[in-house]
């Protein structure tokens, strides 16, 4: 049942042939120029790296969140006590107004961000990942 091809040399099958034919046909529409045009900016941009890149580095995200709040979250809370740094507060009451300043949750994500930081720093630098990225020009 199969057909040869004398112009490739290669045997080829009539539903093959069909899609060939189709493929050919749609190479010459507007949806097939657009289509190859699509297909040339994702080869030539690296749209797809930059999505393997981007579900990875979402992972990566959670992967640091969950280490720093298993971590060094109770760490905060072993030195400083129950509830970490959130409950410090600071009240300032002038005339008949008055204001609470939430310094410790600004102290707890401060600490929280340089934690992660390091974590990153560690990660990349541990596993040598800055020489795998592209060489600067």
């Amino acid at each position: 049942m199969a057909q040869k091809n004398t112009s490739k040399g290669t045997a080829k099958t009539p539903a093959a042939a069909k899609a060939a034919a189709r493929a050919a046909r749609l190479k010459e529409t507007k949806a097939g120029s657009a289509l190859n045009g699509f297909m040339d900016f994702v080869r030539k941009q690296g749209v797809v790296g930059l999505a393997v890149g981007l579900a990875i580095g979402t992972q990566a995200g959670l992967l640091v969140k969950d280490i720093v709040s298993s971590i060094i979250t109770p760490l905060v809370d072993l030195l400083v006590g129950p509830g970490g740094l959130k409950g410090l507060t600071w009240y300032v009451s002038v005339g008949n107004r008055s204001a609470t300043f939430d310094f410790g949750l600004l102290i707890d994500s401060l600490i929280k961000f340089l934690a992660v930081a390091l974590v990153i720093y560690f990660v990349v630098m541990g596993l040598r990942l800055d020489k795998l990225d592209k060489s600067k020009d």
